[in-house]
């Protein structure tokens, strides 16, 4: 059969019946993308002359990366039996810091098609997304991708799915997202196997708001799932949380491109135009309803999620900081994730302190910044929000290290999380070693088959969130994987590291690290900026303290003019006056000179390894 025999054109869903609300989920990189094409191509939604690959992937960042950051909507017609059914399909992100998109997204639907490569297995990704769908009690399609290559084990990983989620290993759909194969079985099995869904099409409408975006043009363009009722063009509708009211200019479904329609039933998914410029009165995870019949409840929202990471984003040139914080509000809206307020630094002026999920929320945030809104920015070295509590028993929040207080501390809690590794059973030792070097407590040790294990440690935040993962996927020669989730806090002996320029301290290169790598942090600061501080007619001392305390001290040595160049021979008394007046100008020049410090060091102090390798490449 062609691939579009079977297609119809998009129904103008009104009866819900008819619709199927679905998302996929997997680890990262195991195809959900290039899946979503081949549905995309199969239904005739998009004609094989406009493919390409990853069509849902709109944003440059994803392209090039061939990651899926932002979850995509998109309907689809699929005819089965004679009926035509409309597919709200949900492309999403697999990457542990992009889960609260796949939470909002599963939200939204009845159904998740569960994702596993066939050449790599079920990996930490897919339990985390599993479990989360399983909470959201949807009906799971397990689905294994990519037995086209030549090393999948399709047997041997329906087994491991099978096992996982109950069930045959014959249930488990064989599908290749590149060449097709099985791409209709598993239409067709959508259809079948999962619910419509429900609501009441006469009561008060009520629709939830998974996702909104930027429009520079349209303004803000917010995606709803609507539960009850119906929503209309040109009525009038009222945001339950903020109680705001916006006249409905246009009311469509992506599919894949905008389509208006003449409104939105029970269990459709699609968007809302009002017009609206201000990006704050479209809350993800809020509740539309009609203003003219408003509901009196509304619809159970998301947790709003937890920043684990802190950073500083500072403009290279001050006058940018009105660009950064227009850029920053927008950005908010389509990642309702970021958090941010303004903070004044002493060495970098005034930026912003923003808190993300993760490195690679920081890392992608920053690049979409500088990308989308031609900024120049320095970001500071990532921290985590410790609780510190005073002996006067006052709590003071830390998300930076300027902030630590400076009276006595009884003590300091971290953020702990709970993670999970899963790998081969061979590389079992060089995790633990890891782990324990990084304070981790085992939880327990699972086998899902005789060659693969899941590993549950206790870790502190700030112990996983620089380059565990780097570390991890190199122990374990790339088969490592890994997924953690916040789990309460833990008191710890912690410490801030100050680094000192001649006495004055310089906040922005401060740290808050556990007492037992104190040492090294201070060998490794002073020792980076006695390279990059450029010496002056003096000597600079750079050192490291706790407290008052110093553990580290490096010298920069100072310039030296040769005063006795013009002696040639003569009295050694004329050589001693010249050195000792050379000498008095000095001690007099180190107490009235100050160290200027150049924008290169406090960029080149503050950039980890891996951006400096990723600049050189460029």
């Amino acid at each position: 059969m062609s691939p579009m025999a079977r297609t119809a054109p998009v129904p103008a869903a009104t009866d819900p019946a008819i619709i199927r609300n679905f998302c996929i989920i997997a680890h990262i990189d195991h195809g959900k993308s290039t899946l979503a094409d081949r549905m995309l191509q199969y239904t005739g939604v998009v004609k094989s002359r406009d493919m390409k690959a990853q069509y849902l992937d709109r944003m440059d960042i994803e392209r090039e990366r061939g990651i899926t950051i932002k979850s995509q909507a998109v309907r689809m017609p699929w005819e089965r039996d004679g009926v035509s059914y409309a597919l709200n399909m949900i492309d999403t992100p697999g990457h542990v810091d992009f889960t609260y998109e796949v939470s909002r997204s599963l939200a939204a639907c009845e159904g998740a098609v569960l994702l596993v490569d066939a050449a790599q297995g079920i990996e930490a990704q897919t339990l985390a997304n599993l479990y989360l769908a399983m909470e959201n009690n949807l009906t799971i399609i397990p689905v294994l991708n990519k037995i086209d290559l030549p090393a999948a084990q399709p047997e041997k990983y329906a087994a491991e799915l099978a096992n996982l989620i109950g069930g045959n290993p014959e249930d488990v759909l064989r599908v290749s997202g590149k060449t097709g194969a099985g791409v209709e079985d598993l239409l067709d099995k959508i259809v079948h196997d999962l619910p419509a869904p429900v609501g009441d099409p006469n009561a008060p409408a009520r629709a939830m708001i998974f996702d909104s975006v930027y429009d520079t043009y349209r303004g803000v363009v917010t995606y709803v799932r609507v539960v009850d009722g119906k929503l209309n063009p040109r009525e009038r509708i009222q945001m339950m949380s903020t109680r705001a009211t916006h006249e409905l200019l246009e009311i469509g479904v992506s599919s894949p491109e905008p389509t208006p329609s003449k409104g939105l039933g029970v269990g459709e998914v699609g968007y809302l135009i009002t017009g609206v410029k201000d990006v704050r009165q479209s809350k993800v995870g809020d509740t539309v309803t009609n203003l003219a019949k408003p509901a009196s409840q509304s619809l159970p929202g998301y947790a709003d999620a937890k920043p684990m990471v802190f950073s500083g984003l500072y403009p290279l040139d001050g006058a940018d900081y009105p660009v950064l914080r227009d850029a920053l509000e927008k950005l908010m809206l389509n990642d309702a994730a970021l958090v941010y307020e303004p903070e004044t630094s002493a060495a970098l002026g005034f930026g912003f302190r923003v808190g993300f999920l993760g490195l690679l929320h920081l890392e992608i945030t920053r690049e979409r910044l500088e990308r989308e809104y031609n900024l120049a920015l320095i970001s500071t070295a990532p921290n985590v929000e410790y609780e510190v509590t005073l002996e006067d028993k006052k709590i003071v929040q830390v998300t930076n290290p300027s902030e630590y207080p400076t009276g006595k501390v009884a003590e300091v809690r971290e953020p702990m999380v709970s993670a999970t590794i899963l790998a081969p059973n061979e590389f079992v030792g060089a995790i633990m070693e890891l782990c324990q070097g990084r304070r981790g407590v085992l939880g327990g040790m699972d086998y899902l088959s005789e060659d693969r294990v899941e590993i549950r440690y206790r870790l502190p935040l700030a112990e996983i969130v620089f380059d565990f993962f780097d570390i991890l996927k190199s122990k374990t020669r790339g088969y490592g994987s890994l997924d953690w989730k916040a789990d309460g806090e833990q008191a710890a002996d912690l410490v801030k590291v100050d680094i000192m320029l001649q006495g004055e301290q310089v906040d922005a290169f401060s740290a808050i690290t556990h007492r037992d790598k104190a040492y090294a942090y201070g060998v490794m600061m002073t020792g980076k900026l006695r390279e990059l501080i450029p010496r002056q007619q003096f000597e600079v001392p750079i050192q490291a303290a706790i407290g008052s305390r110093i553990i580290a001290r490096e010298s920069i040595r100072a310039i030296r003019k040769d005063v006795l160049a013009k002696c040639y021979g003569g009295d050694i008394t004329r050589k001693r006056k010249l050195l000792e007046k050379q000498k008095e100008g000095k001690k007099r020049m180190k107490m009235v000179g100050t160290v200027e410090v150049p924008q290169e060091a406090f960029i080149a102090a503050l950039t980890t390894d891996e951006s400096k390798d990723k600049a050189k490449k460029k």
